[in-house]
């Protein structure tokens, strides 16, 4: 179907579509958390970088990424249409991204990326060990 705005409205109207947030991918991990036990954790903690969550005493950021904007191939989920934008658009996500994790590790932050992928019930033992590698792991 044809769009019904030209290339420069469209992009306008793109431009004004402000992020709500990967709510439901958060809020999945939030009961993990609770199911877990696992304390301590910050959402909306004012610090560069923006992480999902915090764990300011363990000083570890969390980071739930979305499988398609974030570059994770687990679905090859890719649009016929644009495609050089969506390319263009992952990759710069991606970057930022590395760049994000850099500056925490530099400040001594202990980074946990979760991809959405990984909050799914057939990969729940994997994310559990990789949240207790991360978390658990800098209470001892």
């Amino acid at each position: 179907m044809a769009d019904v705005f030209d290339k420069e409205k469209r992009s306008d109207i793109m431009r004004q579509v402000k992020s709500q947030k990967n709510k439901s991918t958060e809020l999945r991990l939030i009961e993990i958390f609770k199911e877990q036990h696992i304390t301590g954790w910050r959402r909306n903690y004012k610090v560069k970088g923006h992480p999902d969550f915090v764990f300011p005493k363990l000083r570890v950021a969390v980071f739930v990424d979305g499988c398609f904007w974030h570059g994770h191939d687990c679905r090859n989920t890719r649009p016929s249409d644009n495609q050089e934008y969506w390319q263009k658009k992952r990759a710069r996500n991606i970057e930022r991204d590395k760049a994000i994790t850099s500056l925490f590790e530099a400040r001594g932050w202990t980074v946990l990326r979760i991809w959405e992928c990984e909050l799914k019930k057939k990969n729940r033992q994997q994310l559990l060990g990789k949240i207790s590698s991360a978390i658990v792991t800098q209470r001892n």
